[in-house]
């Protein structure tokens, strides 16, 4: 009960005191709400990059690999990558048969061109030339139309799947099934639409083209090393996937055994990897930034707390001298404290929300901020004040009540 009355008439001098000196309130709240703002800034716009990455890695698939010449994490000669020997769509077979956990396999050959229809253009539509198993292996779905089929493989038929970007700007009022368009001046039969999927890593994947593979060779070249995408049918056989291919490929490209894989097996996590190297010291380097501005206004509310200590000397001897005993000084300081320090945490919070969320709307960086991180920059915020009062109200209660009662 003692305790409870000590933190009922502590908070409400706090709450007095704070009201007394408006001003110096003001300078302290926005001082600790400056820090916990750009710390939330920051955190707000890591968290929406790391989910802006995470998402577009999902649409890789955490179930397929990537067989290409060149690994996605080079740590090599690059040249070494440069000279090993081409893939060839003929490895898909003995792929798809090395393991049961494989659902299916694509050649993947790609090009950038000019497509056309009629007096409209598009630069650097990319083209890829694939298979019928390609609607399989990657996230891509039909909109109108067909995919591709294994009569347009054999037949080499000038046929054409195409993204909602290369749609919106070659057809943007008629429907483009079953018109040609001109690719690098080849025409193609539009047989199919694409949904829209938005950029990948970078790579707008609506401005595509898919056109039978057999068909891409003949019209663009055959001296190209196609990447082979594979679709497992569990994340959790991935690995065991790629401890089953290794052997056959090695078998397929009549890999010496004194010599090292000269092809390259990619899983997503490889960039997530990657990815966590390259940005985790700036991000670490941005919230430690977050981190000193927040600090700066816990010195502040100390500076303030002890100003307040020795103008007030002469009321806390007075209640020292009526039988107030230290935990309640104490108390009443700490409060002070945390109450500005909360006050400023909260505006600090929704500004640093704001501001977040308006750089996500004026720049390409994504901005996301979790319920528990609010929690955390409120909580933090009063921690601070908390911590950086202790001195101030320890000050306060050790003071003599004889001295304080002749300050001036």
């Amino acid at each position: 009960m003692s305790f409870r009355v000590d933190v009922w008439e502590g908070g409400r001098i706090a709450l007095f005191s704070l009201r007394s000196n408006r001003l110096r309130t003001v300078l302290t709240t926005v001082g600790i709400g400056v820090g916990v703002c750009t710390l939330l800034a920051i955190v707000g716009i890591i968290q929406g990059i790391n989910r802006s990455f995470d998402d577009q890695l999902s649409q890789i698939g955490a179930n397929t690999l990537q067989i290409s010449k060149f690994p996605w994490t080079m740590g090599g000669n690059w040249w070494e990558y440069r000279n090993r020997k081409d893939l060839s769509a003929d490895l898909v077979g003995p792929i798809v048969a090395a393991s049961e956990h494989v659902l299916a396999a694509a050649p993947i050959y790609f090009d950038r061109v000019e497509g056309r229809f009629l007096d409209r253009k598009m630069a650097s539509v990319t083209i890829v030339g694939t298979t019928p198993d390609y609607s399989t292996v990657s996230s891509f779905v039909v909109d109108s139309g067909r995919f591709l089929t294994d009569a347009d493989l054999d037949q080499r038929s000038s046929v054409a799947v195409i993204g909602a970007e290369v749609v919106r700007s070659l057809f943007p009022s008629i429907n483009p099934i079953g018109h040609r368009i001109l690719l690098e001046g080849k025409p193609y039969r539009v047989v199919g639409t694409l949904e829209a999927k938005g950029t990948i890593l970078g790579e707008n994947q609506d401005l595509v083209v898919m056109v039978p593979y057999r068909t891409f060779l003949s019209h663009f070249g055959k001296r190209q090393s196609p990447n082979i995408a594979v679709a497992v049918d569990s994340p959790d056989h991935v690995l065991d996937v790629q401890d089953a291919i290794t052997p056959v490929l090695r078998r397929e490209r009549n890999t010496p055994p004194e010599l090292g894989d000269d092809f390259a097996i990619n899983r997503p996590e490889q960039l997530a990897n990657m990815y966590k190297q390259l940005t985790g010291a700036l991000y670490g380097a941005a919230t430690g930034v977050g981190f000193i501005t927040l600090l700066v206004g816990g010195i502040g509310i100390m500076n303030i707390m002890l100003v307040s200590v020795r103008e007030r000397t002469r009321e806390i001897g007075v209640r020292r001298a009526l039988g107030a005993r230290k935990r309640t000084i104490i108390l009443q300081f700490l409060m002070e404290a945390s109450s500005v320090s909360a006050l400023g945490g909260t505006i600090g919070t929704l500004a640093g929300l704001g501001l977040a969320y308006t750089v996500s709307m004026i720049t390409p960086l994504a901005a996301a901020v979790q319920p528990l991180t609010v929690v955390f920059g409120v909580g933090f915020a009063a921690t601070v004040g908390l911590l950086f009062g202790i001195w101030p109200a320890a000050r306060a209660a050790n003071l003599d009540p004889v001295e304080a009662l002749r300050h001036e």
